[in-house]
């Protein structure tokens, strides 16, 4: 070889290294239909993802900037390493029980201007990609401040978003936001006419073009670190991960991420399919994370009563709260929750005597309180029980006496790191004391039914609550109820607290508050939203002015599923999913146009059985018949509008 060509293939393999030429390394689904690709140019980094050969995203960022240097610029490729993740594991409460993830692995070395290496893992199965920034320790640096991200999504121009804009810090009732409470948006173009200037809650929905969807989320946050969002779109048309505002929290604390190293930050995942089941069905939030400890004891899910979502504030008091024990148990729900103010209302030594009442009547209790009064104005009690390892062990030492179930924790301040660690203390603390938990007032839950064992929901949407408060969400029940399978509840568990049939959505079931969907979609309801601990809004007055096969019904629904099928719909329009409990599956049909919808389902796995459907009839009255499904599998369903259907 001339000494020529020897010198310009070491002038090539120069480039290449530092990333002045741009080198494209890959990695595909194990089905080769999902396919990402790695390049760094201009010594940035970048991936692209392509869905059987079609765009889905185009050179998106990556990268972060630490108190120790700078990874997004000046990068250099040094090698990478393939392998293969598979494993099986078993979740209960999740939408779906025994789960084979499957997927191809490509770990990236990269080296900043310094001479300080990452590196960028992807583990990609068929429709998933997750990927994060795995951090060494540097000679003596054994920690960091992860002080930004570069990481971003660059969707073709021609995508539709479904987005739910981050709430303005330290605002709205008590200045308890952010809260993950806005509703999302459908059909909406990437550029707005006004933009979103806190950006946009996880997950986030992409309809791109006529080619496919892309369901962008985050997974595997504890303690360790900040949970993260997605930025307004900026000029070059990139949605990138914003840490939380320093706002966030009274402005106490810090917005990046504190790592000991060496570390790792959360999982991103994105769900990629030209047809909306793998979104609806994902279960890659799970599916890369563990457990961070052991279950202290085998936790009980189930169904409850709940007077506060309509007797409200006043329902506090001893009296009531025994027509709802006595309600959960004509219903056979295992639980009831009582909610805020009972120590105030109630006391705690009354509540000893409610407590040993309610297991009379085998009944277990859920116990209202407030997550603390440091990051906002929230006056409801109990308050500071849970806000610092003395109060919350002494508390739930207490609890554990009488023999309360679980918590519901509620009002929390924000997304940051010094939040995220409250949640990871609440929990861990719980499990030692054998309660579960429940979040109101909250973040996203991020894998967390997978590494807290006694983790058994979270609000984060625009609940049940809201459709008390505000007409506009009434008006809008439908609408919002379908995208949830879709976006919210394709993540992570919801506890909507729903299944409402009071005509009217107040005490005495008149005159105002008027529910405006029909009983067959609220029964719908109970199906379509999946957490393992569900409060439902049932009242005493329904066990006799609503029909007998609508309350037969709610007995028998299950909280827990071993298997999710979605079958058809679009977001903010209508849905069908059907989940299997046991050998029994149930579907769930929900209309949420303004308009009569005609449909044709294929149910195979329902095949020539014989079942019950609840459905509307024209009036908008309940109505329950026997039908068999052919052997085709075959259904027609009518839905009204606001209305919704159930096959069991």
């Amino acid at each position: 070889m001339s000494i020529m060509k020897r010198s310009f293939l070491s002038f090539l393999l120069w480039l290449t290294f530092t990333g002045l030429f741009a080198q494209e390394v890959a990695v595909s689904s194990p089905d080769k239909q999902l396919r990402l690709s790695f390049q760094i140019s201009d010594g940035k980094p970048f991936y692209s993802v392509s869905y059987k050969g079609k765009p889905m995203l185009e050179n998106s960022p990556l990268g972060l900037t630490t108190n120790a240097g700078d990874f997004s610029s000046g990068m250099k490729y040094l090698g990478k390493t393939e392998g293969t993740v598979d494993k099986k594991y078993t979740q209960d409460r999740i939408k779906t029980a025994e789960v084979h993830y499957v997927a191809n692995k490509l770990s990236l070395d990269l080296e900043n201007a310094q001479g300080k290496k990452i590196t960028v893992v992807f583990q990609v199965s068929n429709n998933d990609i997750a990927f994060r920034y795995e951090l060494p320790s540097w000679k003596e640096t054994l920690a960091c401040v992860v002080e930004k991200e570069a990481t971003g999504f660059k969707f073709p121009a021609a995508t539709i978003t479904f987005l739910s804009t981050m709430m303005d810090p330290m605002a709205g009732w008590a200045r308890t936001t952010p809260s993950y409470e806005t509703p999302y948006v459908a059909d909406a173009p990437m550029r707005k006419e006004k933009p979103a200037k806190e950006g946009y809650i996880f997950p986030g929905l992409f309809g791109v073009g006529n080619t496919g969807w892309v369901l962008v989320s985050e997974t595997g946050v504890s303690s360790l670190y900040c949970a993260s969002h997605l930025s307004e779109l900026s000029e070059d048309g990139v949605y990138t991960v914003a840490y939380p505002n320093p706002k966030h929290n009274n402005g106490f604390g810090s917005t990046g991420a504190a790592l000991s190293l060496p570390g790792v930050t959360p999982w991103r995942t994105i769900t990629v399919s030209d047809n909306l089941k793998p979104i609806v069905e994902t279960t890659i939030p799970f599916s890369v994370v563990e457990p961070l400890y052991e279950a202290s004891q085998k936790y009980k899910y189930g169904k409850s009563t709940w007077s506060w979502i309509i007797w409200q504030d006043n329902s506090m008091n001893y009296a009531d709260q025994v027509k709802f024990i006595d309600l959960a148990a004509d219903l056979k729900y295992e639980y009831i929750l009582i909610d805020a103010l009972w120590d105030s209302n109630i006391g705690k030594e009354r509540m000893r005597e409610l407590i040993k009442y309610a297991q009379t009547k085998g009944v277990d209790v859920f116990l209202w309180y407030n997550s603390n009064g440091g990051f906002n104005d929230a006056p409801q009690g109990p308050r500071n029980k849970m806000n610092t390892s003395v109060a919350r062990k002494q508390e739930m030492k207490w609890l554990r006496e009488l023999g309360v179930k679980g918590l519901k924790v509620d009002f929390f301040g924000g997304d940051k790191q010094e939040t995220m660690r409250l949640y990871e203390d609440i929990l861990s603390d719980a499990n030692d004391y054998g309660l579960m938990i429940i979040f109101h007032g909250t973040t996203l839950p991020r894998g967390w039914e997978r590494m807290y064992p006694n983790f058994v929901g979270s609000e984060a949407v625009l609940a049940s609550e809201m459709l008390v408060f505000n007409e506009s969400t009434r008006k809008e029940e439908a609408y919002n109820a379908t995208l949830h399978p879709f976006i919210r509840n394709a993540v992570g568990s919801m506890e909507f607290g729903g299944t409402l049939l009071n005509k009217y959505l107040v005490k005495n079931n008149q005159a105002r508050n008027k529910r405006l969907t029909s009983d067959a979609f609220q029964l719908a309801t109970a199906v379509l939203f999946q957490n393992p601990v569900q409060m439902f809004g049932i009242t005493p007055n329904n066990l006799s002015d609503v029909p007998a096969f609508e309350i037969d019904f709610m007995k028998q629904v299950p909280t827990t599923w071993e298997e999710t099928a979605f079958i058809d719909g679009y977001p903010g329009k209508y849905v069908v999913l059907a989940r299997r409990s046991g050998d029994k599956w149930y579907v769930a049909a929900a209309n949420g146009e303004k308009q009569v919808k005609e449909l044709t389902v294929t149910l195979p796995m329902l095949a020539g059985r014989e079942l019950n459907q609840i459905y509307d009839k024209e009036g908008g009255d309940a109505a329950i018949q026997k039908i068999r499904v052919p052997k085709n599998g075959k259904v027609k369903l009518r839905l009204m509008p606001g209305g919704g259907a159930v096959i069991f």
